[in-house]
């Protein structure tokens, strides 16, 4: 007999605001399942983020079928996993993690399919011979792949952490081939982005616990179009600057949802609705930013 109930989660920090719970537990809803998702918050439980697998077993005991991993410990997850997809190994990050009947934790990255998906839907003739990505963590891993999947010329990274820059660039050039991407610190940002077709903005910055700008407004110009991740607000403040500029723009809640029903998939074995949750985060997410 197929089963017809399920047991998530999320595991990572400040995710109260997360939409994945109603994304779920609504999508399983309408497909005649039952599917309780529960929020793992490592600020609210007081540990570190390498309590990741800590937590990651525990779920594993309390007889959960799967896991969410966000911010900050999609890198940090893979230590403590049985095996990985081998677009997750390839990405050195995982936003999924599977438990089967044996209990063997296998990760997945959804991430990078979502980001893609929506890009293509949100951003169908956006040049990308020369791309600037903000952010070398687990989303900006998945975001750099997702654009060089589609046809991007060059990747040029930047990160806070230059060593984290160089990493991701030295692992997508290994990947894709020699000169698909390079890194720069971020007070070189001016030269790189003065001639790029776009920006994939992949920080927390611009996240309700975050509020800001990832890079000064001066630099961004109406030539470029900006792709974002963060989905909690819908409009960050990166958002309308670059639209007040005239600047093409994509939120985050494309890959949010696209990236949910992935998870969907491997959590229940059943084929989600993609365009459906689209429509459900963006009216959940614009229902709460609306006011502010």
């Amino acid at each position: 007999m197929a089963k017809d109930a399920f047991l998530v989660g999320l595991i990572g920090s400040g995710i109260g605001p997360s939409l994945s719970p109603a994304l779920h537990e609504r999508e399983a809803g309408r497909q005649g399942l039952r599917c309780v998702y529960r929020l793992i918050d490592i600020d609210r439980l007081g540990v570190p983020p390498e309590a990741v697998g800590d937590l990651v077993r525990a779920a594993r005991d309390l007889g959960f079928d799967g896991l969410n991993i966000t911010h900050p410990c999609k890198q940090l997850v893979l230590a403590h996993l049985d095996e990985l997809a081998p677009q997750a190994e390839a990405l050195g990050a995982v936003n999924t993690v599977v438990f089967d009947d044996a209990g063997r934790a296998r990760g997945h990255n959804t991430d990078v399919t979502g980001f893609a998906a929506s890009f293509a839907r949100g951003l169908p003739d956006a040049p990308l011979d020369r791309i600037v990505q903000l952010g070398a963590g687990g989303a900006g891993a998945a975001a750099a792949h997702a654009v060089l999947t589609l046809g991007a010329g060059r990747v040029t990274v930047v990160d806070a952490l230059a060593e984290r820059a160089a990493a991701l660039a030295g692992r997508l050039n290994a990947h894709f081939g020699p000169g698909r991407a390079d890194h720069v610190p971020a007070d070189a940002l001016p030269g790189p982005l003065s001639g790029a077709d776009g920006i994939v903005h992949a920080t927390p910055t611009g996240m309700a616990a975050h509020p800001g700008l990832p890079l000064p407004a001066g630099l961004l110009h109406p030539g470029l179009w900006v792709a974002e991740v963060v989905y909690r607000p819908l409009e960050t403040e990166l958002l309308r600057t670059a639209r007040a500029l005239g600047c093409a723009t994509l939120d985050g809640g494309g890959m949010a949802a696209f990236q949910a029903a992935d998870a969907f998939r491997l959590f229940t074995g059943r084929e989600p609705d993609a365009v459906r949750m689209l429509a459900d985060i963006t009216g959940l997410a614009g229902a709460v930013t609306a006011p502010e």
